[in-house]
């Protein structure tokens, strides 16, 4: 077959791209590949089940959680780091757990905003080739190396969920929540938007696309509060945690003879 059979869509483009279903680590390469041998995918899936219950093993006893999403590409100088890392501080004094992606930029800030008013502070970190290592502001972190693992523990533990400003994972992960509440997968649990400016676009394309279009119904939209206040996110949030679902914080204890440690 000839080269220029699969050419670029663009001339600047690499001859071999690297977007599509190519991964930097070379099993990961070829669990993409498709099909395998049945002893391999028993391999696979035994691999996937083992980060599964060390991720439940590690979070069992983090508490009610506040899972906080956001770019990991601001820096500490930007205003949305210190915006993040005051609603950080507002979600720890609440008596929640901060819940991220335990990365830099945004994750990072909210850490560090728990870990300002000695609260409790927790990283779901991904292994990548780049970009992605632990924050300093942890108690606890777990590395993952299935995203698809990783955003169920973001997911699990948690009662509220805030996307600050952020890119494709931001993304990603908030619509997971809203897709998951939409079809009743988990219940309507609070979605917070910071950053008003930020977001506006993206609301805008949701009411006049989606909604316009009968895509998503109105109600869906309803779901998210958008706003620039700390404060008013974290009392939205746990007033929807302690009124709609009842929250009560019930301590768990390790039990040595499992191994179990708590945080």
């Amino acid at each position: 077959m000839p080269d220029d059979v699969f050419a670029p869509l663009h001339p600047g483009a690499p001859k071999h791209s690297t977007w599509g279903k190519i991964a930097s680590d070379p099993e990961e390469q070829v669990f993409l590949e498709g099909p395998h041998s049945r002893g391999f995918e028993l391999l696979r899936a035994l691999k996937i089940f083992r980060e599964l219950i060390h991720g439940f093993r590690e979070l069992h006893f983090v508490g009610p959680c506040v899972t906080v999403f956001g770019s990991a590409r601001f820096a500490p100088d930007h205003p949305y780091y210190a915006l993040t890392r005051e609603l950080g501080a507002k979600i720890a004094a609440a008596k929640f757990t901060v819940m991220t992606g335990g990365g830099p930029g945004l994750m990072e800030a909210a850490n560090r905003g728990a870990k300002d008013v000695k609260g409790s502070s927790i990283g779901c970190n991904i292994i990548l080739p780049h970009e992605q290592k632990p924050n300093p502001y942890l108690d606890k972190f777990v590395d993952f190396r299935y995203f698809f693992v990783r955003k169920m523990m973001l997911v699990k533990y948690s009662y509220g969920f805030v996307a600050a400003p952020g890119g494709y994972g931001t993304l990603d992960e908030l619509f997971e929540v809203a897709t998951l509440i939409q079809t009743g997968k988990i219940k309507n649990f609070p979605v917070v938007l910071l950053g008003t400016q930020y977001w506006a676009p993206l609301i805008q394309f949701i009411r006049t696309s989606l909604v316009a279009q009968a895509a998503i119904s109105p109600k869906d939209l309803d779901e998210f509060l958008v706003t620039d206040s700390p404060d008013e996110a974290v009392a939205y949030i746990q007033r929807i945690a302690t009124e709609r679902f009842g929250l009560r914080y019930v301590r768990r204890n390790p039990r040595a003879f499992l191994l179990e440690r708590g945080i």
